[in-house]
């Protein structure tokens, strides 16, 4: 394999990582996203909101590293979804489906007992990238 495979994407319209990973990686033709959650990339303080607002906030941090890597939701193949409390699925779905509403990348989801910071949910990603 070539020295330089991967390239790490990062950008200031999302969360800093909070331990020692990258934002993104930049693999050939994919990206691949760690997990995010509701870290307002402003203040990069968790905002413990209602699990409909962590959710937008999620997918929205999600889309800034798409997008600083030069891809978009659209491009999305497969996300898994950690969710705290599996009775939170029936709201995380509906904001999920209106994100990705044509041809929705494969998904898991799980529930885990406790994610970083006190997250209600964390969603990573794994997305096509066109080469510049």
């Amino acid at each position: 394999m070539c020295k330089n495979y991967k390239e790490i994407i990062s950008t200031h319209k999302a969360p800093k990582a909070i331990g020692p990973y990258s934002q993104a990686i930049k693999a050939g033709s994919l990206l691949f996203i760690s997990g995010q959650g509701a870290i307002d990339p402003v203040t990069q303080e968790y905002q413990p909101l209602g699990i409909e607002e962590e959710t937008i906030m999620t997918i929205n941090n999600l889309k800034s590293i798409l997008e600083e890597a030069g891809s978009s939701l659209d491009k999305v193949l497969k996300t898994t979804i950690y969710l705290k409390n599996m009775d939170d699925f029936p709201m995380v779905n509906k904001i999920y489906a209106e994100f990705f509403q044509h041809q929705p990348p494969a998904r898991s989801t799980i529930e885990a007992s406790a994610l970083p910071k006190g997250f209600k949910v964390e969603i990573d990603a794994i997305a096509l990238i066109s080469n510049k």
